[in-house]
């Protein structure tokens, strides 16, 4: 199929009209202590959005300005903008320009058909780059969280079938990756993602000169795609952003009636469940690209990209489950999606997350299925029970999953079919009245997102 360029089926007026309305504007007002955009790297400390801003990359919504009162860290999606647009010498290798798939092949063939980016494929300018972000700043600091924060601009893998990759220090970061994956940004516009960076990075962040990041695209799609500026934000204080609620509905795919109880939820675990409507509503929320989540039983998991501006005059999301059309076999036992298993024998020592030897037999079951079910993806969840600190028991819980998830991944499983969660002491089987029922909290589970 040859590539659709959409530039050339747009009016010239119109073109015309897109990029007069995009001439470099004045700088925006905004929230953040970020605000010499015209430079091409900034470290803050003590910030009120956290304790270290570190950014690459100007902030001029791709060489374009921005509309008179917009603010990337504040408002929705930008309006459309016109393209293809050249590679400015002065900014750094990666920004504000068309990236393309390192596996792109100008003449090939696309079976899901192709964006007007791919046009302007360019074997070196197109290519993607390593970015990497000073993190000299933080040796001596403890990391309470950190996020990573992107201005994207027309990410569209549902529409073409991209399948993008997200690697932090050459490590697959799958959970960034199911973000990237669910956004479908027509039009081309540009938005702010944000993203928790997982605790295997911490250490890095202190000890380490720089932090990099990568994402290109697997399977060679004609899918173009651009990056404004990289931030990442660590002890982010997340109650001093532009805030904005998320309203939506968790309907049966096939059928599109509501699905009453559905369970929803965002990057950072926040949660809530579907009323009897299939509603549900989510306030609070720092403004950006959110990928909301929704499962139910008997039904592979959901996503769609909310978009939070501030307020709660935002749209509405619809996240649609297809059911599940069959069933495997997991230990001589028939699991459907959507139905989660108690993983037996996943051992550590107390308050330690080596996996023990003793452990690898039951991993050795969930490998043997992964391989005879290639579709399958699936979310690994840790647990404790209420004893001690909260915070220090997710802690050690997602590091636990993430151990089982590493010695998967040496058995030839691939990291974007695993999800690794540590909920702590968040969801108890039964109350920790007792010692018997704290035991059953603690607890490593599969749950089978997709087949």
């Amino acid at each position: 199929m040859t590539i659709m360029k959409k530039i050339f089926a747009l009016p010239l007026f119109f073109v015309f009209m897109v990029l007069c309305n995009f001439q470099v504007k004045a700088q925006a007002s905004t929230v953040s202590s970020d605000t010499d955009w015209a430079s091409q790297q900034a470290i803050l400390k003590s910030t009120m959005e956290a304790d270290f801003i570190i950014r690459v990359g100007d902030v001029d919504n791709l060489g374009f300005g921005w509309p008179d009162g917009f603010d990337p860290f504040c408002g929705r999606m930008t309006e459309s903008h016109g393209f293809p647009w050249d590679a400015k010498a002065e900014d750094k290798p990666g920004f504000d320009r068309i990236l393309l798939s390192s596996r792109f092949k100008p003449a090939g063939e696309f079976s899901c058909g192709g964006d007007g980016y791919s046009g302007s494929y360019d074997p070196v300018l197109t290519k993607p780059v390593t970015w990497s972000l000073p993190t000299t700043v933080l040796r001596g600091a403890t990391v309470k969280n950190a996020w990573i924060q992107l201005f994207i601009d027309d990410f569209q893998a549902p529409s073409f079938c991209s399948k993008f990759q997200l690697l932090i220090n050459g490590t697959r970061f799958a959970e960034g990756e199911k973000l990237l994956n669910a956004i479908d940004q027509t039009g081309p516009v540009g938005k702010l993602v944000s993203i928790p960076l997982p605790e295997e990075f911490y250490n890095a962040l202190i000890t380490n000169n720089a932090i990099s990041f990568k994402i290109d695209e697997s399977t060679g799609a004609a899918d173009g795609f651009a990056v404004d500026f990289i931030r990442l934000l660590v002890n982010r204080n997340r109650d001093n952003s532009c805030k904005g609620d998320i309203r939506g509905r968790v309907l049966d795919k096939n059928t599109e009636m509501p699905l009453a109880k559905a369970k929803v939820w965002l990057a950072d675990n926040t949660s809530t469940t579907t009323d009897e409507n299939g509603e549900f509503i989510i306030k609070g929320i720092p403004a950006g690209y959110e990928i909301v989540s929704a499962s139910a039983a008997g039904y592979a998991d959901g996503y769609a990209a909310a978009d939070i501006g501030q307020g709660n005059e935002n749209p509405e999301v619809i996240v649609s489950l297809e059911r599940g059309k069959n069933s495997a076999k997991y230990n001589n036992k028939q699991v459907a999606v959507g139905e989660t298993i108690n993983l037996n024998n996943i051992l550590f020592d107390q308050g330690k997350a080596e996996l023990k030897n003793e452990s690898k037999g039951e991993l050795d079951k969930v490998i043997a299925f992964l391989h005879t079910n290639m579709n399958a993806q699936i979310e690994l969840s840790g647990h404790t029970s209420s004893e001690g600190d909260a915070n220090l028991n997710r802690s050690l819980s997602y590091k636990r999953v993430k151990s089982c998830k590493d010695y998967m991944l040496t058995q030839g499983i691939d990291a974007g079919r695993i999800i690794a969660i540590g909920f702590g002491p968040d969801r108890p089987l039964v109350p920790n009245d007792t010692e018997a029922n704290r035991a059953r909290n603690r607890r490593v589970e599969m749950r089978l997102m997709k087949l």
